[in-house]
């Protein structure tokens, strides 16, 4: 009987109305006819074949394409037209291989760079393309490529292949043509999908002949990107066959547990659903590139115009004074008026003066950003040692941009979590379960050193299984029966699959979801053990003893009952409703007499969801025989109407359903990645947006969002948009702005859509409270629709935490879009799955993770590590860094060369116009490319303002780069202004001087010669000063750049100017002689110092000034980081927090519509097979020290007074006064002196901080130290010993008190003498945490740097 009534309420096949088609954009198929075995029709339509492609360029549009994008940069355009007219002999001072010989250079390395990128790309594609698969071809079954498969073939897969293409199923090795899919590269889901051939199909089998003799004809929607639908028709034997999504195969997923299967492939190559899904390879530049072509064009017209100045100079002196010369020259014939000089100087001054940009710059660019790049990649804090792997830079373009996102955009399942679930604890008849209690009767932590359950008793039990409360199991052994139900209906109500391995003794299961298989795993190793079932029974071994109980019904879960039961008769011939859900559903529908049992497990519950545990509610009901007789009958009349069957059915349901007996509830641990609260908590702290985009359904990302601490109870509200219209949607958006800015600033906000993104985001940042945003796919897809866009990012701009469930592929990369269009800001995404493929292209950098879903997202990635927990130092260190370093390297270059090339501008007017250069051509050539390259590559490599862990302690350090502080257009014009003076310093000066000067021996010692030696040697000091006083951290290798470079100018000067070469090349070394005699004079040194130091002290002056009246926070932290060094760091230890809520974690064991009418059909039971376990390891708590940190407020502006040594920081504005001995302003001379030996290396990084990783161990996300007896620390940081006192909101340096610090640091000295050492993890008995106690594992510590270290960049990266 209850075969016959699951199968009339299969789902309905027939009558099946084919929807709407969407169309893939520049796509002109309307739907698709696709005709099995038959290729010369199916080649009539010109269908996609097989290959893939995701790399740019071929052998034959390399060049051009390659090209086409590197004069995309304004710079490279510039120098083509440059070598142009250099080749014009009546305009060109200077030689063309000058020009020719970097641009060729520049575009070779960026070409060989991009060819690289490119060819591996390619070989990932090939790799796949070259896969083999079986191909039934004329008769019979041959082994053909990938690429090589045709639409309308007829493939054969085998089990744990890979599908080849989009496949309509046609039979298969197990009963009624089921078979197991994993569709990880699809959503991301690791649980096994089943799919059904239709029935006409299925009895093929492995006949080949009949397959080959199939001559189907499939007429379908065409290629889209739709992963969850399909719509089609089979017409065979003059029949039609409805077909949907539980026919097809995907290209992407693999087969599980079925021996075999044959398909007809409906969509190839490109046009499968995952490839229509993935997003297309792009050229990414970052926002420097961009600043730099436009700073490229502003930098072009000052060189016109400084042409046009010198132009007009010539044209003038021509006709008051040159003219006069033109007879004796014999110019006649050439200049016939002074309007043409001027045209031919203007042209000349543009070439002369172009080095303004010299094209060495992106030469340089490139080697630092591929340095950059290689720290990463040799980081040893970034490697995951247990799978050994390591980070990869798979970019070389986006290492500055790193220190520049705003937002980010994460996958969930693979990314954030493990996808692994564990039974940690349960509450049966009102007892908790699963704690563990010392002798003294006090609560203790469980750890790995925690004794396990023994279950040695159970030969069936799964080892890997974990549990520490012996209570549970004594409690089996006294017989309580409620104890016993309980098990029991987690070993009934599921939807498991077992596989029982009688030649290796070994039971595996198969589940839908991880969450059902972690139940009846517990249920497994306490005795009642689910051994297998057929359509009308379910058999168990309970307590050693085999028992069948029969499966009357089958009550299946769905997204609105948010609950399944089971009703089963056991062998003493009672009959049983078991039924497990959601809490707040099963509550509902208890029996009154639960009254008190229900409120004891509800405060259990909100114990459990406390602690981010995932629960259930557990009931049964005993049925009466007659009344389930009647309700039988009815339920199978429901299932045969064709109108409303549906809601006849859950009627049904629901009717049954009630006066349920609660037995309790169970918690499962959704295990998430090492680390990623922590790291979550500090990106939020650098004012790092995270947004979760997901494909499971919303009770499960909701319930991970807490587990985070993305979500808090604390927060003000939750909005969940869930309308399924377009008003509905439009309608919830509009509430939640309303309530968030209250009704008249939300009409001012739709008032003034135009507002810039700057302002926008002010003003977001004036929002105290706390919101979060839940949206779900289809609601976020009308979201997305022109009018709404807008809405959606103001609303999710607004709150904290903004989680998207139930999203495409797809609509992933629109999300991404979306930001990026409108908010101007950086983004990056992160994921591990071929579902994340499509926004990790889309965003300005994706990262991949090295999970257990393919590498599909790490192929796609710009950087790829093996876990979610190494962003933050991917972004807080390498990236922070990299922003810093190459701002620096900017600055420092467009500063060097203007001070280099307007020599020649004030030249000029001295010169009569005549565009005659001030230095020798020699000189010209090498400067950026010998004297003053290494210095500033060094610089930008190696410079860092603080070391790693500081960094990673103050996260705010990262705001610059997010507002792009260290380098825009004020900087590059406060550049501009300060090459400029060198320039005026470096021309008069020498000039002034040398007007009247003479030599020892009382010769003139002015001609030109002698003046471009003194000004070039003045240059390359000045220059070389300037970079040393730029220089944080000091390296071996900047001591020897700077210095050698030095060294090699007048090693260079000298041997050009010696008689030897003078000889060899009289017409390329004229100026033989000079340096020896110039600079052998007293007087031209003292020219040089006098010049060096005009230049040299205003800088100084200013930079002195801007330090003691307003030092910004990395000079802050460098002084407290110098000072942590001179005292050893003390221990410190954090007790661990348990995160109070009253959060329930939602019903989330199926992400999708259950399969129990396919389970008790008998249609997914195999004749034999293999499966394969669940992976449950060892249970770990989330409790985090972050908790705290995140409920701090965020606006802490306190002061206190400790005597004279004070100082303070302002949260909000990241401001941190210092103690006055650190910059005093008593004295010019003592301070100025202090300043340059601070420029000069006395800063963090000479003190021994380093460029690349350290060997200290540091967890991501820890940022406290210190040691303290008492001490309320509220927030970040507290680091030193102390006595006593109170001090909010201050970084305090020099008092012996105790601080109270919330959110920020504090260093606290015992004594006046004494200096805090190292600011990192000691030890700290308690601290009370918003008025809770604060409490982190035992050696989660940050290990500062001991007094005395050494530190080697270099080695410390390799």
């Amino acid at each position: 009987m209850a075969v016959r009534w699951l199968r009339s309420i299969l789902p309905w096949t027939g009558g099946s109305t084919p929807r709407r088609k969407d169309h893939t954009p520049g796509q002109a198929e309307e739907e698709r006819h696709v005709r099995a075995n038959d290729r010369v029709y199916n080649e009539r339509f010109s269908y996609a074949d097989n290959r893939i492609k995701t790399s740019k360029y071929n052998v034959f549009t390399f060049l051009p394409i390659n090209l086409f994008e590197q004069f995309q940069r304004v710079a490279n355009a510039y120098f083509l037209v440059l070598l142009i007219l250099q080749l014009i002999p009546e305009i060109s001072s200077l030689s063309w291989f000058t020009t020719i010989v970097p641009l060729v250079m520049v575009l070779a390395i960026t070409a060989v760079k991009d060819a690289t990128d490119d060819y591996f790309r390619y070989k990932s594609d090939e790799q796949v393309n070259t896969r083999q698969s079986q191909v039934l071809l004329q008769g019979k079954l041959q082994n053909e490529k990938w690429m090589n498969v045709r639409v309308g073939d007829v493939i054969k897969l085998e089990n744990n292949q890979f599908v080849a293409a989009d496949l309509l199923l046609l039979s298969s090795s197990e009963p009624y043509g089921l078979c197991y899919i994993e569709t990880a590269e699809l959503d991301g889901e690791t649980n096994l999908k089943v799919r059904q051939a239709l029935t006409v199909t299925s009895e093929l089998g492995a006949d080949i002949a009949r397959l080959a003799e199939f001559d189907g004809e499939v007429i379908c929607e065409p290629p889209n990107n739709k992963l969850d639908r399909f719509t089609g028709t089979l017409y065979w034997c003059g029949n039609k066959h409805p077909l949907d999504n539980q026919s097809m195969l995907l290209r992407g997923c693999v087969l599980r547990n079925t021996d075999w299967c044959f398909g007809l492939v409906v969509f190839a190559g490109l046009q499968t659903k995952l490839m229509q899904n993935c997003g297309r390879s792009s050229f990414k530049r970052t926002s420097i590139d961009k600043l730099m072509n436009t700073l490229v064009l502003w930098i072009f017209g000052f060189l016109f115009c400084m042409g046009i100045i010198l132009a007009i100079g010539n044209g003038i002196w021509e006709v008051q004074v040159g003219r006069s010369f033109w007879a004796s020259l014999h110019w006649g014939e050439l200049l016939s008026s002074a309007a043409y000089s001027g045209f031919l100087t203007f042209w000349s001054y543009v070439i002369i003066l172009n080095t303004v940009v010299p094209i060495s710059l992106y030469v340089s660019v490139e080697v630092l950003r591929l340095g950059h790049s290689y720290f990463i990649n040799w980081d040893r804090k970034l490697y995951l040692a247990s799978r050994d792997t390591p980070a990869q830079a798979r970019t070389t373009t986006l290492t500055e941009e790193l220190g520049q996102v705003e937002f980010i955009f994460s996958d969930k399942t693979g990314t954030l979590t493990q996808n692994i679930m564990l039974f940690n604890k349960c509450s049966i008849n009102g007892t908790i379960y699963g704690e563990v209690y010392d002798d003294f009767g006090h609560k203790v932590d469980i750890t790995e050193r925690t004794p396990c359950v023994d279950f040695s008793f159970n030969p069936l039990s799964d080892p890997k299984f974990r549990f520490h409360d012996e209570g549970l199991l004594k409690a089996i052994e006294a017989g309580e029966s409620c104890v016993h139900e309980f098990f029991r209906l987690l070993a009934l109500c599921h939807t498991v699959m077992s596989d029982e391995r009688n030649e290796e003794e070994e039971l595996l299961y198969q589940a839908q979801s991880p969450d059902e298989g972690a139940l009846v795993t517990a249920a497994r190793n306490f005795g009642f053990v689910f051994r297998s079932r057929t359509p009308e029974t379910i058999t168990l071994c309970e307590l050693g003893r085999p028992v069948t109980y029969q499966l009357l019904a089958f009550l299946d879960f769905n997204n609105v009952r948010k609950r399944m039961s089971v009703i089963v008769r056991n062998p003493e011939g009672v009959i049983k409703l078991y039924s497990k859900g959601a809490d707040t559903i099963v509550f509902e529908r208890l029996h009154p007499s639960n009254e008190e049992l229900m409120s004891t497990t509800s405060e259990h519950l909100d114990e459990f969801a406390g602690e981010g545990l995932r629960t259930l509610a557990l009931a049964y009901k005993v049925l009466d025989e007659d009344a389930f007789g009647e309700w039988m009958k009815r339920l199978l009349y429901a299932s045969t109407e064709l109108d409303n069957r549906d809601e006849l059915l859950n009627e049904l349901y629901e009717e049954m359903e009630t006066d349920l007996m609660l037995l309790g509830a169970t918690a499962v641990e959704d295990k998430l990645q090492q680390g990623v609260p922590e790291t979550i908590a500090c990106l939020s702290l650098a004012n790092i947006k995270i947004w979760v985009l997901t494909g499971d359904k919303l009770e499960t990302a909701m319930n991970i969002g807490y587990s985070c601490n993305m979500l808090r109870d604390d927060m003000n509200e939750v909005f969940i948009i869930s309308g399924l219209t377009s008003q509905q949607v439009a309608h919830e958006l509009r509430g939640a702005r309303e309530r968030i800015l209250g009704p008249s600033s939300a009409k001012l906000s739709t008032a003034g859509k135009s507002t810039s993104s700057g302002s926008d985001s002010v003003f977001e940042e004036t929002i105290i409270a706390e919101y979060a945003l839940v949206i779900n796919g289809h609601s976020l897809a009308q979201a997305l629709d022109v009018d709404l866009e807008m809405v959606l990012l103001e609303v999710a701009c607004l709150c904290k935490t903004v989680i998207c469930c139930r999203v495409t592929p797809l609509q992933k990369a629109q999300v991404v879009e979306l930001v990026k269009r409108h908010k101007g800001a950086v983004t990056l995404a992160i994921g591990d799955g071929a579902n994340d493929v499509s926004m990790i292209k889309t965003a300005h950098i994706g990262v991949g993770i090295s999970g257990q879903e393919g590498m599909q997202a790490v192929l796609a990635s710009d950087y790829s590590f093996a876990q979610f927990r190494y962003l933050q130092r991917l972004l807080l260190v390498h990236g922070r860094w990299s922003y810093l370093r190459m701002c620096k390297f900017l600055c420092y270059f467009f500063y060097k060369n203007f001070a280099f090339t307007l020599v020649h501008f004030w030249f000029g007017f001295l010169c009569g116009f005549s565009a005659q250069t001030v230095y020798d051509q020699w000189f010209i050539t090498l400067f950026n490319i010998v004297y003053t390259s290494l210095p500033v590559l060094a610089m930008g490599l190696f410079d860092q303002d603080v070391n790693d862990q500081f960094s990673l302690r103050y996260p705010s350090l990262y705001r610059p780069g997010q507002l792009n502080l260290l380098f825009n257009k004020r900087k590059f014009f406060t550049c501009t202004l300060h090459g400029v003076f060198t320039s005026f310093v470096l021309f008069f000066v020498p000039y002034g001087l040398n007007l009247s000067a003479v030599r020892d021996d009382g010769a003139h010692i002015s001609d030109q010669q002698a003046f471009a030696v003194t000004t070039a040697t003045s240059l390359v000091i000045v220059v070389s000063v300037q970079i040393s006083l730029d220089t944080n951290y000091w390296t071996a290798v900047n001591h020897f750049f700077v210095w050698g470079s030095l060294l090699m100018y007048f090693a260079i000067l000298f041997a050009m100017h010696s008689d030897g070469l003078f000889d060899l090349f009289p017409n390329q070394f004229p100026y033989v002689g000079t340096a020896r005699n110039a600079l052998a004079q007293r007087s031209v040194w003292l020219v040089i110092l006098l010049t060096t130091v005009v230049c040299i002290v205003p800088m100084l002056a200013i930079r002195l000034l801007k330090k003691d009246l307003d030092p910004s926070l990395s000079y802050k932290v460098r002084v407290l980081q110098r000072a942590s060094r001179k005292q050893r760091p003390q221990e410190q230890s954090l007790k661990r927090v348990r995160r109070t809520s009253s959060r329930r974690s939602a019903y989330a064991f199926a992400h999708q519509q259950g399969y129990g009418e396919l389970i008790t059909s008998g249609r997914n039971m195999k004749l034999r097979g293999s499966g394969h376990s669940a992976d449950v390891s060892r249970a770990g708590s989330h409790t985090y020290w972050v908790d705290p940190v995140l409920k701090g407020s965020s606006d802490v502006s306190l002061q206190a007074e400790l005597g004279a040594k004070d100082c303070s920081y302002t949260h909000s504005s990241t401001e941190l006064e210092l103690p006055p001995k650190e910059i005093s302003s008593s004295g010019w001379i003592t301070s100025l002196f202090a300043s340059i030996g601070w420029a000069f290396g006395s800063g963090a990084a000479s003190e021994g901080s380093h460029a690349g990783p350290s060997d200290n161990t540091e967890l991501p996300g820890e940022r406290t130290g210190g040691s303290s007896d008492s001490s309320e620390v509220p927030g970040d940081m507290n680091v030193g010993s102390s006595d006593s006192g109170e001090v909010p909101g201050v970084v305090n340096v020099s008092s012996s008190d105790i601080s109270e610090v919330p959110g920020v640091v504090n260093v606290i000295y015992s004594d006046s003498s004494e200096v805090p050492g190292g600011l990192n993890d000691g030890s700290l008995d308690s601290c009370d945490v918003l008025g809770g106690t604060t409490e982190v594992p035992a050696g989660h510590t940050d290990t500062g740097m001991e007094s005395g270290e050494e530190q080697s960049s270099v080695s410390e990266i390799a």
